[in-house]
């Protein structure tokens, strides 16, 4: 029998918390369990928070300005001037070598669409703009579909089910569940409405650091990846294409992601603090 690394270790002479019996009780039956390192204490909760409400605050501007015959590169603009005036950081921007504040993915474009001069949005786009914003050292890390104008009904129901797929991530995210129960329950939605689930990226661990523990895949079985635990913070952001799951990145930049068969994609993505009660959201 393959044996799980032991994450959940409780220094010796500290008495066991409820919490610790409970975790230990998932470790030894087998399953993934967080480290104690990824449970947030209660003052770095507060810090994400407020790092979230900077991300809000940054994309409800965006939504404001959006609009037809504006480059992507404006939104980098007022994503980057309107985060640093307010006293955060644009996490991207030089994120292992990416060179802009944010995302900006249009249409085909899964995600890390890099913004530009030359890229303008016209009448029936759908644009996904993905915030990270640093504040006082706290990640907070949330994304939105806009429609440009009016557009196909195929593709405004692509960016509905985007949407109603992280709300069913959401519920499914319940304290001592599973990463795998989120993506089981977004996968169904998914398909049930004929679209795909993109594979080759997922939601992940914030909040200290850009991108943490665990990986949260937004397809797969129920019972399986990491143990939600009160107290971790992560984000679900789920990919829905219009095609095939299947996506190449852009061998020019290295980092824009596009749908194999160049079919529209859409995305949505909140952090989260899982609590005893279930998911409480962090960005909007």
């Amino acid at each position: 029998m393959r044996r799980n690394k032991v994450n959940w270790v409780v220094p010796k002479g500290v008495e066991l918390t409820e919490l610790d019996k409970k975790v230990l009780y998932y470790q030894n039956k087998g399953h993934e369990v967080p480290t104690r390192k990824l449970i947030k204490t209660p003052e770095q909760i507060e810090g994400i928070r407020r790092s979230g409400m900077l991300n809000t605050a940054v994309l409800d501007k965006v939504a404001e300005v959006i609009r037809e015959g504006m480059s992507t590169a404006e939104i980098d603009k007022i994503v980057y001037d309107y985060t640093v005036s307010h006293g955060g950081i644009p996490a991207p921007l030089n994120y292992e070598g990416f060179p802009k504040s944010v995302c900006t993915s249009v249409n085909e474009v899964v995600c890390h669409g890099i913004p530009s001069e030359e890229e303008i949005l016209e009448e029936g786009d759908i644009v996904n703009v993905d915030v990270t914003t640093i504040l006082n050292g706290y990640y907070a890390d949330a994304s939105r579909m806009f429609i440009i104008g009016k557009t196909a009904p195929e593709k405004e129901k692509l960016v509905r089910v985007a949407k109603e797929c992280l709300e069913i991530g959401i519920n499914a995210a319940q304290p001592f569940s599973f990463v795998g129960d989120i993506g089981n329950a977004i996968e169904k939605h998914a398909k049930k409405n004929g679209f795909s689930v993109v594979r080759d990226l997922c939601g992940h661990g914030t909040g200290v650091e850009f991108h943490e523990e665990p990986d949260v895949l937004h397809y797969g079985r129920k019972g399986t990846g990491m143990l939600l635990v009160p107290g971790m913070v992560f984000t679900i952001e789920p990919m829905i294409n219009m095609g095939t799951w299947e996506v190449f990145i852009d061998e020019e930049d290295g980092w824009t992601v596009v749908t194999e068969d160049e079919l529209p994609s859409a995305q949505w993505e909140h952090t989260f603090v899982m609590t005893d009660n279930g998911l409480e959201i962090l960005t909007y």
